[in-house]
This record gives structure tokens, sequence and C-alpha cells, in this order.
């Protein structure tokens, strides 16, 4: 029997598209059912989109196969025969919804309990702080008038944070509303770690540049848009540098003091040469898929392997591509609304479109229309090919 896996969230395709190459048979649940997660992929979309409601359309999409089934190493069925289930953004933000998906079934992921203490600001920055790591201030409150935290810098951000929606700079007399915080804004250049995790150790997988509010690719300010990985031998964000070292040292205290599993992401700002933490994403991330793509990686198989103990034993978890160039994703966001037609479907062609819509669907301005993928020899090169990528897309939406 083919082992199935559901995965469930804002957007499934990158997880599932690992997942398939893994060998995993998928029941994907998502906002999207994107063409080419339909493609490999038993989709369910779920309008207007929820946590609450992907859960419930997951749990009656996929009941499992018979009561019985055998599980093996890493088989996603438990001894009662139900389906393993994933989590992709925004799930993090929702422990109830994990909750009702995960009942009854085995959750490859972080659990609710440990998503709540994860994302909790002021919780994550205590206890990095306490692991040595220089982290942002988080205040829960305004400053008062006058005093030199109402002349510092701030951002004023969602608890439920995710892909910079709702984020702002704060600005002196603002409130801070409930369900926000403010964070020390940081100033220099953002980036990511992603690694596996089995509740004890943190293994890397790549640092990667973000990329955030870029008007190539019609994205809001603050609102993420990307990320390029940089050549394996780039002298600051390659392998086994100063940022790379203390990135990792970074994800090891975050799993040490959370008990992360699985496949985990933590966003930060490189200050002077130094990261510093932002946020922890306790999930799939959508910059691990350059690491697959690239490398050669599977990150679900590493998902797996975290989720279920047997990290210490998976090899190879990273790929060595001491020659490899860069790699980079970009998201096209619409710049104004418009809906999807017949020529998306071409874009399935190649390998550097992903996300596509299906035709006839409806996409909101500042919605996303697609992803796109680029390679080059550095990292500059791949960026220009993105902006390149990203011209062509909305060539062709203006066209079709």
């Amino acid at each position: 029997m083919t082992p199935r896996v559901v995965i469930a969230g804002v957007s499934a395709r990158g997880m599932a598209e690992s997942a398939v190459r893994a060998g995993y048979t998928v029941v994907a649940v998502d906002a999207y059912a994107d063409l080419d997660l339909a493609a490999i992929a038993d989709t369910r979309q779920v309008t207007p989109y929820s946590a609450r409601a992907a859960a419930t359309v997951a749990r009656r999409a996929a009941p499992g196969p018979p009561a019985g089934a055998a599980r093996r190493n890493g088989a996603p069925h438990d001894a009662d025969g139900r389906d393993a289930v994933c989590y992709v953004s925004n799930f993090e933000n929702h422990p109830a919804a994990l909750r009702q998906l995960s009942r009854d079934r085995e959750l490859w992921g972080n659990s609710p309990a440990t998503i709540v203490s994860a994302r909790n600001p002021q919780g994550w920055a205590q206890a990095l702080a306490e692991a040595g790591i220089t982290v942002p201030r988080i205040r829960t409150a305004a400053p008062r008038p006058g005093t030199d935290d109402d002349r510092a810098r701030w951002m004023l951000k969602p608890r439920r944070s995710g892909g910079g929606h709702g984020v702002q700079a704060w600005q002196s007399g603002m409130p801070v509303p409930r369900g926000y915080v403010l964070q020390e804004r940081i100033a220099g250049t953002a980036g990511s770690i992603v690694f596996a995790a089995d509740g004890r150790r943190a293994v890397p997988i790549a640092i990667t540049r973000q990329l955030i509010g870029e008007q190539a690719f019609g994205a809001s300010p603050f609102r993420y848009c990307g990320n390029i990985l940089a050549p394996a031998r780039d002298p600051v964000w390659g392998d086994e540098t100063p940022l790379w070292r203390e990135a990792v040292a970074i994800a090891a205290a975050a799993t040490r003091a959370f008990g992360l599993a699985g496949v985990n992401g933590i966003d930060f700002i490189v200050r002077r040469g130094h990261p510093v933490p932002i946020e922890i994403n306790p999930r799939f991330t959508a910059a691990m898929e350059l690491a697959e793509r690239r490398d050669g990686i599977s990150i679900f198989g590493a998902h797996v392997a975290g989720c279920t103990k047997i990290l210490s034993g998976y090899s190879p978890l990273r790929a060595r591509a001491r020659g490899a160039g860069a790699a980079g994703k970009a998201i096209v966001f619409a710049r104004q609304a418009l809906t999807a037609g017949g020529a998306a479907s071409r874009w399935a062609i190649g390998d550097h479109v992903r996300d596509i819509p299906r035709p006839g669907s409806p996409i909101a301005s500042g919605a996303p229309i697609c992803s796109v993928f680029a390679e080059a020899p550095t990292t500059a090169a791949c960026r220009a090919r993105l902006n390149q990528a990203a011209r062509r897309i909305y060539e062709t939406v203006a066209s079709d």
C-alpha cells in the first residue's frame, strides 16, 4: 500500500510536492487547489479559507484506510489505520484548529502546546535571551509619550503573524490593539534558517535571504515575497560562514527551549553581520523547497525523520552542493483584481512556475498570482532572473 498523508493549510503545494517525491500519496486541503497541486494530489479547496474550516474539510476528506493497516517505520498510519496529518501555514496560529485536525490521528509536526509556546512573542524572546541569543525587545503596550521607548523604532505586529500580514511601522501615539505587540525594529537584511529537529537537536538545512516588500513582485511593504538561497561558497550567506554558525545556534536554542520537531524555520534580521531572530515558524516554510530543488534534499523525508525520532539515523539529511549557484523563489502578487485566464494552464509546462491558478479563478488585488523560480551562478543574477520571470507573468495576465 502506498503510504498516504493529509496536508492542510493556506497553500499545501510545496510540502505536497516534497511528499510525493518521497513516495507518498497526498490528500491536500488548502485555499487554492491550484493546477499543479491537483496534478499530484487529491485536492480539496476551502473557500472562504480558515484554519478551522480546513481542519473540518480534511477530516471529512480522508478518514483513512481500513482499520488494522500496519504502520511500518515512517509509514503514515497508526495501528488503527488512520492517516497521519501535516500542516503548513497558518495552523501555527490556531492551536484549537490544529487539535481538531489531529484528533485521533498521528500528527507529523509540532503539537498544539508547542506552537502556543513557540509563537508567544514574549516567551520565545525570553527563552532565546536566556540562551545567550540577542533578541529584539517586545512590548505589549504603547510607551509613554516623551520616553526613550517612545522615540525608539518599533514594528506593530499581530501575535498571529505570518508573511508580513498586518505588520506596520509604529508611530508615536498609536495604540497597541488587542492581539498585537510592539517589536523592536531591527535595521538590516532579512533572512531565515530552515532546519529539521527531533525535539532535542536541530540539524540545519539552509539559510536564505528573504525578499520583503519588493515592488517587482507587487508586494506591499513588509510583505514576504520570496527567498534566495545563495551559492554554497558565498562568503556571507554560504555554508559554514559565521552567519551560518550563528543562525544554527539560534535554531539549536529554539529546539531545546520548545522541543521542536520536524522541519521548522526561524526568520531573522542580519544586523552588522549577526542574525537577530524576529519570528519562529514551527512548521514547513516556503523557503524549504529551494534546498530540495537545488541540493536534492528530501524536505518531507527530514520532516518525517524528525517527527518519528529517527533524525539521528537519517542520512544524508543535507546534501553537499559545493559548486552550486544561487536558487530563488518569488511570489508574484496581483497589482489589480483579475481573473486567471487560459494562459495560466500553459505555465505548468515548465519547471519555473508553481502555484498555478485554475482558469477562471478570481484573484483579488494584492493576492498571489503564482510563484516563480530561478537559478543562476550568483545571487544578483538570480534576483534579476526572478524579476524577469515576474515581468513575464504580468505581461501574460495583462494580455490574456
